[in-house]
C-alpha cells in the first residue's frame, strides 16, 4: 500500500504546535478543526462523510494493517498523512498511553436552520449544560435509542472538546445536532409541532405518566441550576423522576438517559 507520509519528529513543529492548540477551545475556534482519537471514532466520522484534514499515526501503530487500512481511506478522502514519534503523538493526545490514530476535523456548523424538526422522533434539548462529559454521554445515549437530533440551548460547553468527542465514543458523527437560542428553539420546536416536556423538580406527575408516544422534546436544565421559571413556564409539561434515599439529584446525563428511555419504551422501542 503506497501512501505518502510527512514524517515530524519536533514538538516545535508548526503542525503539531497547531494540533496540540486543538485541546484549547481559542485554538478550536481559530482553526475550526478538532481532535478525535482512536480507529472506531475516526471510522465513524468518515462514515458520514465528516472531513478529516490530518490524521496522526505512531510509529508503533503504523504497521497494524487497520491502520494502514484508515489512513488509506483518509487519504483518498484528502486528509494529510503525519507519522510521529509516540512521545508525540501522546503530546497532541494530552496521554501517557495515546491509541495509534488521531484526526484533526472540520467543525461543521450548527445551524438550527439546517435541522428539521422531524415530528417522528423523540428530541432532547439541553438548556445551558455545561460539563463536555455530560455533553458526549447524552449524544451516545441520543444515538443508542435513536433520537432525532440534539439541540444545545443559549450557553452550552463545546461539543468538539476533546472530553465531548471522547465521552460520545463517535456519536457525535452520528446523531443530528445544533446550537442556537432559547427563542429560536421555541419558535422551531412549535413549528413542528413538538410537545416540550421538561424534568423539573416542579413536576406534577412521574416521567412515566408523560404521553411521548405524541411528538415529543425532552427539555433538560443545567447540571447545578436546572430550569429558570421563564424556560419551565413555556414547557407544556413539567415531570418528576421519582427518587428516594439520600441524594437530591440524578446526574444530567443519567436523568436524560432515563427520560429518554422511557419515550422511547412508549414507542415500543421502534
Amino acid at each position: 500500500m503506497n501512501l505518502s507520509f510527512d514524517h515530524i519528529t519536533s514538538a516545535s513543529n508548526p503542525s503539531i504546535k497547531l494540533l496540540r492548540s486543538l485541546e484549547r477551545k481559542k485554538g478550536r475556534n481559530e482553526t475550526g478543526l478538532f481532535l478525535a482519537e482512536g480507529a472506531r471514532l475516526i471510522e465513524q466520522a468518515l462514515a458520514q462523510n465528516w472531513q478529516v484534514e490530518t490524521l496522526i499515526i505512531s510509529n508503533s501503530g503504523a504497521e497494524r494493517d487497520y491502520v494502514q487500512a484508515l489512513a488509506k481511506r483518509a487519504s483518498d478522502q484528502g486528509a494529510r498523512l503525519i507519522q510521529v514519534p509516540d512521545r508525540l503523538a501522546g503530546s497532541i493526545a494530552r496521554k501517557d498511553n495515546p491509541q495509534a490514530v488521531i484526526a484533526a476535523i472540520k467543525q461543521r456548523d450548527l445551524a438550527l436552520d439546517d435541522v428539521s424538526p422531524d415530528a417522528t422522533g423523540l428530541w432532547i434539548g439541553l438548556y445551558e449544560c455545561r460539563d463536555p462529559g455530560n455533553l458526549g454521554t447524552i449524544l451516545r445515549t441520543a444515538d443508542c435509542a435513536g433520537a432525532a437530533g440534539v439541540i444545545l440551548i443559549e450557553n452550552c460547553c463545546d461539543p468538539f472538546s476533546v472530553e465531548a468527542v471522547r465521552a460520545s465514543m463517535g456519536s457525535l458523527f452520528d446523531v443530528a445536532l445544533a446550537r442556537t437560542d432559547f427563542a429560536a428553539f421555541n419558535a422551531w420546536r412549535k413549528s413542528g409541532g413538538l410537545n416540550m416536556v421538561a424534568a423539573s423538580v416542579n413536576g406534577d406527575t412521574s416521567h412515566i405518566g408523560v404521553d411521548f408516544v405524541q411528538p415529543s422534546l425532552i427539555l433538560m436544565g443545567n447540571e447545578q441550576a436546572g430550569l429558570p421559571p421563564s424556560i419551565e413556564a413555556e414547557c407544556d409539561t413539567l415531570c418528576l423522576i421519582p427518587m428516594r434515599g439520600g441524594a437530591d439529584s440524578l446526574n444530567l446525563a443519567q436523568a436524560t438517559a432515563i427520560m429518554l428511555y422511557e419515550g422511547w419504551r412508549q414507542r415500543g422501542f421502534a
